[in-house]
């Protein structure tokens, strides 16, 4: 049996931080993919690490053995914050158990065999959620993301997810910033609950802004007085990672072109990668059939 998962990256998250010293995110789901196809037999030799311990931790969860070759093809950057290794390891575990056992696994099982290997983005649930992305003490439906645009950017460099999540100053820094996490977690929600792409844009920009004493970002301001001159509703960012995502409501790309080229005028050290929607999150599943399942 061959099955194909796609799992969607993310461009940062819409929020991130602690509160009441509870780690969380909110997703930021975007339509760039990481496809898994596995195949009863085979080897997983050529497999990531991180993909491949996953794996096996699936199997020993069904009680299962076998075999099967395993194959990622994603064009998601590494450690820039957009969900790589989350979307790698989530369709990975779901195209296993499908392919040896023919079970679907639920996104909470999905979930807690992916935290045992590293902090997770929780892209693989359906629409926008807030996710413990440490424990998996957190997870709550948002809500699905009214028609929205993001325009991703590079401040340039790599973060290592489990160097960053084992800073000692880490809890201390995210005390620091609850009250205005708080604040842009309910902007945030409200937007998602009122198809408000204005306040997921506020909400997301004051997260972004609010993370700098964790993560410096020497552009977010220049990128964000940029992007409000051209109608964009805010910025996200990746709070462990290297992008930034200008956020534009569906109504609103006539000035998406001239923003893009107006950042890179005014930030020559960001990169634009490209542009992407905010989406659903959750996994496609794809059989021998080519059909979806």
């Amino acid at each position: 049996m061959t099955i194909k998962v796609k799992a969607p990256g993310s461009c940062g998250e819409l929020v991130q931080g602690t509160i009441n010293g509870v780690n969380f995110l909110i997703t930021c789901p975007v339509d760039w993919y990481s496809e898994v196809t596995v195949v009863s037999g085979g080897s997983m030799a050529h497999a990531q690490p991180k993909t491949a311990a996953a794996v096996n931790k699936i199997f020993e969860y069904l009680n299962i053995s076998g075999n099967i070759g395993l194959a990622v093809e994603s064009d998601l950057p590494v450690g820039k914050g957009m969900a790589s290794s989350s979307a790698d390891i989530s369709a990975a575990c779901q195209a296993a158990a499908l392919a040896v056992a023919d079970t679907q696994l639920s996104c909470d099982e999905i979930a807690d065999i992916a935290l045992t290997i590293e902090p997770t983005d929780g892209i693989f649930y359906p629409g926008i959620i807030m996710f413990d992305h440490v424990q998996g003490k957190i997870r709550r439906y948002l809500g699905n993301p009214p028609p929205m645009y993001i325009a991703v950017f590079d401040v340039g460099g790599q973060v290592d997810t489990l160097v960053f999540n084992d800073r000692e100053d880490l809890a201390i820094l995210n005390k620091a910033k609850e009250t205005q996490i708080v604040t842009a977690v309910e902007l945030v929600a409200q937007g998602l609950k009122t198809g408000n792409a204005r306040l997921i844009g506020q909400g997301a920009t004051m997260s972004a802004v609010a993370n700098q004493a964790i993560l410096y970002k020497p552009c977010l301001e220049r990128v964000i007085n940029c992007s409000s001159d051209f109608g964009a509703v805010g910025v996200c960012a990746a709070h462990s990672g290297t992008v930034l995502g200008v956020m534009f409501s569906a109504d609103a790309m006539a000035g998406h072109e001239a923003c893009i080229k107006e950042i890179c005028r005014a930030c020559p050290e960001v990169a634009y990668l490209k542009t992407v929607r905010l989406i659903s999150g959750g996994l496609i599943i794809t059989g021998d059939d080519g059909n979806e399942r």
